[in-house]
């Protein structure tokens, strides 16, 4: 019987786990979106989910208990600062799972696992570009004096 099995042991040993998951909510909180495959995209969502509700309340506690399971100091920081406040007004389910299909070479179930609030690069590039195209183009008196005197000149 499987009673009271709390996690997925991903068939790694503990040291191998642990670093695996290290890695991994480093990673998301670095990219803010992630592909994995499924077993582990469920068990780094759990990892990360208590690494958000925690960086919730910035205090020097919170902030070792955070800085113990990431590897980059400076994710830390982001966390704390960009991610946690952004998640502010929820409750939980700071992370969707986007589900991609099998993977060709072993059939494994993979999925994109992303921050809720997370949004594509392309957009802002996007939105940059019309901004840039809707602005009227000024034509200043320097360039155009020598059109002028070239037409003038033939």
């Amino acid at each position: 019987m499987k009673h009271k099995i709390g996690f997925n042991r991903l068939e790694r040993t503990a040291a191998h786990r642990k670093a695996l998951h290290r890695n991994m909510v480093t990673a998301l909180f670095k990219y803010e979106r992630i592909t994995t495959t499924k077993a582990k995209a469920l068990e780094i969502r759990r990892s990360a989910e208590k690494l958000i509700t925690r960086a919730k309340e910035d205090t020097v506690h919170n902030r070792r208990l955070v800085a113990r399971r990431l590897f980059d100091e400076s994710m830390v920081t982001k966390l704390f600062t960009n991610i946690a406040l952004r998640m502010k007004d929820r409750h939980g389910g700071y992370t969707r799972i986007l589900k991609l299909g099998e993977r060709a070479g072993d059939a494994a179930e993979m999925v994109i696992l992303e921050l809720v609030d997370y949004k594509l690069p392309e957009k802002e590039e996007k939105s940059e570009k019309k901004a840039k195209k809707d602005e009227p183009k000024k034509e200043t008196k320097k360039a155009a004096k020598p059109k002028a005197q070239k037409a003038e000149a033939k």
